[in-house]
């Protein structure tokens, strides 16, 4: 049975362990063991515990908890940006994994800057969390070897092909661009171009799709880079700009959903037809893409997988469990629709 317990006449901050102890009948160990390990408790005594814990205001002392069990319950993720949608799915999904397993995400935006992302790393190494979470693989050999020292579980995430600092959960962007210039050589498609932005997964992206066309006899894609993060409002402008350098041109492959969105848009104040005049691919498969007229085709990549993946991966670690693969490969997958 779960304890009524009156509200209290002191204020949180002066509320003790032990007075929730008392009120939910339980020990000290009891409450100890559902702040910082809930999973080491039946049910009931955790309901009891959390309903005397609510009612009286208790603020656990983490830091202290922390201390004593040399677990901070705490995982840490950086991302480089918060603006771009790409990124909120696996970061949601991560969140929900982690919190099943006790455990909560401290998250960074790195601003695509490898300097920021460093010091991201020391302030979260400092705040001794018991894992991360990193995106991408282009961290330089000094942050690695400073990782692999600290000798907590790392997860890189959104990238595949380098050596893994620890663990991997995600896709080949070299052979996502690959199977992009396919798709639109395949329908007949021969002057092609590519929209994205400078940093490494998309400029990854751009040598696959160069690659792959170059196989076909496709020698010269001109690309449009720009600084990141590369959004919507980005795109008409630099396809204006392609289309002037190159008329030929008559199919656009563009580093996310959003930059795909702005072509079309742009193609419709020019009044293009579109896949006539312009074919459009995108990369994400993002609401928009959906809801876009025409319905915007693009490579769809699992989002919330990386994030619940990597989540179970630390856990698994974390728990001293076997793991199973280091890596892990989610792939992606091109999805047709009408802008193709």
């Amino acid at each position: 049975m779960i304890p009524r317990v009156p509200p209290s006449p002191i204020s949180s901050s002066s509320v003790r362990m032990s007075d929730v102890a008392r009120a939910a009948g339980v020990s000290l160990v009891t409450v100890s063991r559902v702040v910082n390990e809930p999973e080491r408790v039946k049910p009931d005594t955790l309901r009891a515990v959390r309903s005397a814990i609510e009612q009286l205001g208790y603020v656990p002392n983490l830091m202290a908890g922390s201390l004593a069990s040399k677990r901070s319950r705490i995982v840490a993720a950086i991302v480089p940006t918060i603006s771009n949608l790409v990124f909120s799915e696996t970061i949601e999904a991560l969140t929900r994994t982690l919190a099943d397993g006790g455990y909560q995400l401290l998250l960074g935006q790195s601003g695509y800057r490898a300097g920021d992302e460093a010091a991201l790393v020391d302030t979260f190494l400092g705040r001794r969390v018991d894992g991360l979470v990193l995106t991408g693989e282009g961290q330089p050999p000094a942050l690695r070897d400073k990782l692999r020292r600290a000798g907590l579980p790392v997860v890189q995430t959104w990238e595949l092909g380098g050596e893994a600092i620890d663990m991997q959960v995600g896709f080949s962007n070299h052979d996502a661009g690959r199977a992009a210039a396919e798709h639109l050589i395949a329908r007949g498609h021969r002057a092609l171009a590519f929209i994205g932005a400078q940093e490494a997964r998309s400029q990854q992206r751009l040598a696959g799709f160069r690659a792959a066309a170059a196989e076909h006899g496709v020698s010269d894609v001109p690309a449009e880079l720009i600084r990141p993060p590369a959004l919507i409002d980005d795109a008409g402008p630099r396809l204006a700009q392609i289309v002037a350098q190159r008329p030929e041109v008559t199919a656009v492959f563009c580093n996310n959903d959003l930059l795909a969105a702005g072509v079309l848009f742009e193609c419709r104040q020019h009044g293009w037809d579109v896949p006539g005049r312009m074919a459009v691919l995108g990369f994400g498969d993002l609401a928009i893409a959906r809801a876009a007229s025409p319905r915007l085709s693009t490579v769809q990549i699992r989002r919330a997988e990386i994030g619940e993946r990597a989540g179970q991966m630390l856990l698994a670690r974390l728990s001293g469990e076997n793991q199973g693969a280091r890596t892990v490969d989610i792939g992606f997958e091109v999805i047709a629709r009408a802008s193709t």
